[in-house]
C-alpha cells in the first residue's frame, strides 16, 4: 500500500464510524420524537454528544493522516496513528454511549485521541521544518 492508500483506509473507516454515529442520533430522534435539539431526552443527548465528539476529534485526525501521507510519512507511522485514532474513537463512543458520566472507554478514548492528534501535529511541524 502507498502512504496515500494507508491514509485513505483509516479515513474511510473514520467516515463509516461517523455515519454510524449519525444514524444512531437519527434513531434516537425518531424514538423520542424530537426533530431539533435534544429536548429532555438523555439518550438523545448522549447520542448527539457521541457523534459531535467524533466530528470534533475524528475530522482533525483524518486531516492529519492525509497531511502526513502528503509529506511522505512512513507507512508504519501512518498505520500506528490510524489504528490508534480509530481504536480511541471507538472506545470513546462505546464509553459515552453506555454511561453518560465517567467511563474507562471515555477516559482512554479521549486521552489516546489527544495524544494521537498531538503526535500528528508534531510530525507535521517537523516535516515542515
Amino acid at each position: 500500500m502507498t502512504v496515500l492508500e494507508i491514509a485513505g483506509l483509516y479515513v474511510g473507516l473514520q467516515l463509516i464510524l461517523t455515519v454510524a454515529l449519525a444514524f444512531n442520533v437519527s434513531l434516537n430522534r425518531q424514538r423520542s420524537a424530537v426533530s431539533l435539539g435534544i429536548g429532555e431526552d438523555q439518550k438523545l443527548e448522549q447520542a448527539t454528544r457521541v457523534h459531535a465528539n467524533q466530528i470534533e476529534h475524528g475530522v482533525p485526525g483524518m486531516a492529519g493522516l492525509i497531511a502526513l501521507a502528503l509529506v511522505d510519512t512512513s507507512a508504519t507511522i501512518l498505520h500506528g496513528l490510524g489504528i490508534a485514532l480509530l481504536v480511541a474513537r471507538l472506545l470513546h463512543a462505546q464509553g459515552l454511549m453506555s454511561v453518560p458520566g465517567r467511563s474507562f472507554g471515555r477516559l482512554v478514548g479521549t486521552l489516546v485521541s489527544w495524544l494521537t492528534l498531538v503526535a500528528m501535529g508534531v510530525l507535521l511541524i517537523v516535516a515542515a521544518l
